[in-house]
């Protein structure tokens, strides 16, 4: 081929390809060489040294070094060649990978070469050689230093991108835009492009900036802003979104995904800014955008550090450990270094799982799977004496609303009796701490759900016997928990994926939402907080979330249109539930801890003769099945419950004589 005439087109692409080449061929003998990096490091600086110091004269003379100062060249000269590589080994610039150079790297070269520059004029002065040496020659010195030996080390970067902006120009991967251009961007920017597989190809930068509009990023041009997108999207023709302002808030994040949604093109996310900042994630781990991240509140990142002190070296049992809460609350607690993690449940098959996974993810953590009930009394006392656990952590429950209004005494029995015998194994074996997970249901309860976690809480916290064990009980009281077992989103996944629709009970019923690993953070926070012994603890939670928003989002983040594409229908509240939950009863105070976002809640005063007779009179009604006698029973132990309206909770309720708190 005649490079004279190069042809039309992607001819000067194909040249410039063949230029590359060739220097790539030419520089594999040096590959051999490599065993004398150092040697051969230290030489070309000496050569740059020399030939910047050189350099310096030339330029103050007019290429006419008198002979007098090539004299004074040649004689002060060795005393840099020596000074200035010194100076760079110790700044580590040797150490450093040339075709990686940053702005780092740079600053350090003018630090050793600054440094140097001083040792050497002071040399210059003890040796007599600084009469008569010209200024100008030092400061033009030190320049082309700079430039000469940072210049040498861009140049191979320089080169190195360009062999493989050549080697790429051909289109490939997926076209993507990168939603904001500020440090995330940069930084997801500079990694995919020396990302060899070439998975992803960025045409184009969004940022709501207008000062940024125009200009470019690596070579990539900001188009535009996010209300510009489906224009900008459809126009280059793109296939992904990456959203990357991981220090966005939940109401840019919701306005942005809202964008996204509309081109109805495959988005991602960067990771938030506290996992980066954790670094528990890094810029280029890219994953859907996840409910969790629509919240309409931040979540909360609790100070575990104290928890880490209470918790290491213990043994700790959690009941329900197969399910959501309680797998969750033992991931979490392997992290601390407990001795043992005892995890006991009914359901054999999930329980194998959560066992197989922590051994896997914790070779060295003793965890001992059990399959037991929490109301056999007798098994509750063999399985503590066995294993004598420090800490109870009580997650098992019944906590379905219509299941446990279509099941009162199974309910009754499993939440109101179960805890009673976990709890009383757990005095009687001298447990330090038992942490019972109770729900904002238990607030004012209109279902059976919530009454009988509220009588769980008072067993709890108000029975004296329990009081006077010397085992530390407290409870623990959040909302609802966003993806956890049974509850909305994992319903509203599989309507989606069977086409919908998707169900909602009323299009005003709000919630309390939080995270899983929220949630489980409350938990071992409340256990290792001194204010919450004896008492309830609570996060705040923010505003309610509707679930209606809810459903609409989670449509949209499938890249369907929410009432068009995908419909949601509305059921009408079942008995039990509430238009809005509560946190807090109006005989009841919060307090503040020493942990900013979490409450505690003193128990109120009662009837402890009253509370033991109920519960000794409910039990009763419970071994004969009756559930109506069983919701008086439950009525009398929370004068707050008002069941649902027209539900059979409610007709029982009312056949029942005025509530005093106590059962004859």
């Amino acid at each position: 081929m005649d490079l004279r005439t190069p042809p039309t087109g992607a001819g000067n692409a194909h040249v410039m390809c063949i230029l590359f080449r060739g220097m790539d061929l030419s520089m594999r003998p040096l590959n051999r060489l490599y065993r004398y990096r150092g040697p051969l490091t230290w030489a070309l600086h000496a050569c740059l040294v020399a030939l910047a110091y050189a350099g310096a004269y030339a330029l103050r003379f007019d290429f006419a070094i008198p002979s007098v100062e090539m004299r004074h060249l040649v004689a002060t000269l060795p005393y840099l060649v020596v000074l200035r590589p010194l100076a760079f080994q110790a700044f580590g610039l040797f150490r450093d990978y040339w075709r990686h150079v940053g702005m780092r790297d740079l600053v350090n070269v003018t630090a050793a070469v600054t440094l140097s520059s001083a040792a050497f004029l002071l040399i210059l002065w003890l040796s007599g050689h600084a009469r008569g040496m010209s200024r100008a020659v030092l400061m033009l010195d030190w320049l082309l230093a700079i430039f000469l030996v940072g210049g040498f080390r861009f140049a191979i970067r320089i080169t190195r991108e360009a062999r493989g902006f050549m080697k790429g120009r051909a289109p490939q991967g997926k076209r993507a835009f990168i939603i904001g251009a500020g440090e995330a961007g940069e930084q997801l920017l500079r990694q995919l492009s020396h990302d060899q597989r070439r998975q992803l190809r960025i045409v184009g930068l969004i940022d709501d900036d207008p000062n940024t509009h125009g200009r470019s990023l690596h070579g990539v041009r900001v188009l535009g802003g996010v209300r510009d997108l489906r224009r900008l999207a459809a126009h280059y023709h793109v296939e992904l979104l990456i959203i990357a302002i991981p220090s966005a808030d939940r109401a840019q994040l919701r306005r942005i995904v809202d964008r996204c949604a509309e081109t109805r093109i495959q988005c991602k996310i960067l990771p938030p800014l506290q996992d980066l900042l954790a670094q528990r994630a890094e810029i280029g781990q890219l994953r859907d955008v996840q409910l969790e991240d629509l919240l309409g509140r931040e979540p909360v990142q609790l100070n575990l550090d104290l928890v880490e002190r209470d918790v290491a070296g213990k043994t700790i049992l959690i009941t329900g450990g197969a399910g959501s809460i309680g797998s969750e609350l033992a991931r979490q607690v392997a992290r601390f270094r407990p001795r043992r993690i005892v995890l006991l449940d009914r359901a054999e098959n999930t329980l194998y799982f959560v066992w197989v996974e922590l051994r896997r993810a914790h070779p060295s953590l003793e965890v001992v799977p059990v399959i037991a009930s929490i109301t056999n009394a007798e098994r509750m006392a063999q399985v503590l004496r066995t294993h004598q656990p420090d800490y109870v952590f009580h997650a098992a429950a019944y906590k379905h609303v219509p299941l446990c209004e279509a099941n009162v005494t199974e309910a009754a029995w499993n939440n109101v009796v179960g805890t009673l015998r976990v709890a009383e194994a757990a005095a009687r074996c001298g447990v330090k701490k038992f942490v019972f997970i109770s729900t904002d249901k238990a607030v004012n309860p209109t279902s059976v759900l919530g009454a009988t976690k509220r009588v769980a809480e008072r067993v709890v916290l108000e029975l004296p016997y329990l009081a006077a064990s010397g085992t530390d009980f407290r409870v623990v009281r959040f909302g609802n928990v966003l993806g956890s077992d049974g509850s909305v989103l994992p319903l509203f996944k599989l309507q989606l994926a069977a086409g919908g629709p998707l169900t909602v009970t009323d299009p005003e019923v709000k919630r309390y939402f939080m995270t899983i690993p929220e949630a489980v953070q409350l938990v071992v926070q409340a256990a290792a907080l001194p204010e919450a012994a004896g008492r309830i603890a609570m996060l705040e939670m923010g505003e309610q979330v509707r679930i209606l928003d809810l459903a609409e989002q989670l449509i949209r983040l499938s890249g369907y249109v929410p009432h068009q594409d995908i419909q949601i229908e509305f059921t009408g509240l079942r008995p039990g539930e509430k238009l809005e939950e509560e946190l807090l009863a109006s005989n009841e105070a919060a307090h503040p801890t020493t942990v900013e976002k979490i409450r505690v809640i003193a128990p109120s005063m009662s009837d402890s003769t009253g509370l033991r007779r109920g519960l000794s009179h409910l039990v009763s009604l419970m071994t004969l099945g009756d559930d109506e006698g069983v919701l008086r029973g439950i009525a009398a132990l929370v004068p707050e419950y008002v069941p649902w309206q027209g539900s059979a909770a409610a007709e029982a309720v009312d056949l029942a004589p005025a509530s005093t708190g106590q059962v004859a």
